[in-house]
């Protein structure tokens, strides 16, 4: 399937025995570059695995990359831009569907610029119970500390102005 700017994708999260654990109806293509995507959402609806449902307050704009263990969601609230970061495998598109597989650790950005590790506790359960392998667990370390020096610096997609623009090109898109 060939996506284009504009086009619209499902997002499923697996975890890793395969299971899916949560899935979003839509989301807009805003970018595509070679290492990774951009897509952009507000009000939509959430299904968890258990059969829970929501949906989002907040447009969002979502990073997800090719060859990192993790991506990246912007929160546009009233307060401030958040950051909810998903320790996960890099990402597959397949039929209409972006896959990724959740590693369970979050870096929850503040719009102050604080930021918290959360589930530390989830992790180590899962990683007994699915058996992650070494390699995983090596990666899911060093990822989480690209992602919270990538934080540190501002970096790409880490400021202002990146989610200004990508938020502009949601309003243009979604708008048509």
């Amino acid at each position: 399937m060939n996506i284009k700017v504009g086009d619209t994708l499902v997002i499923h999260c697996y975890k890793h025995n395969g299971m899916i654990h949560k899935s979003w109806k839509l989301a807009y293509v805003l970018d595509i570059k070679k290492d990774y995507i951009v897509l952009g959402n507000e009000n939509v609806l959430v299904t968890k695995q258990d059969g829970r449902t929501w949906h989002t307050k907040e447009p969002a704009i979502m990073f997800f990359y090719k060859k990192r263990w993790f991506n990246i969601i912007a929160q546009l609230k009233p307060n401030g831009i958040f950051y909810y970061c998903n320790i996960a495998s890099p990402y597959v598109i397949d039929d209409g569907i972006i896959k990724y597989i959740d590693y369970d650790l979050d870096l929850r950005v503040f719009n102050d610029g604080a930021f918290k590790i959360l589930d530390r506790n989830e992790y180590n359960y899962h990683k007994k119970i699915m058996k992650y392998p070494k390699e995983i667990n090596f990666i899911i370390k060093n990822e989480l500390s690209s992602l919270i020096e990538m934080k540190k610096s501002s970096v790409f997609p880490f400021n202002v102005e990146t989610i200004e623009y990508y938020y502009k090109l949601f309003r243009e898109i979604t708008n048509k």
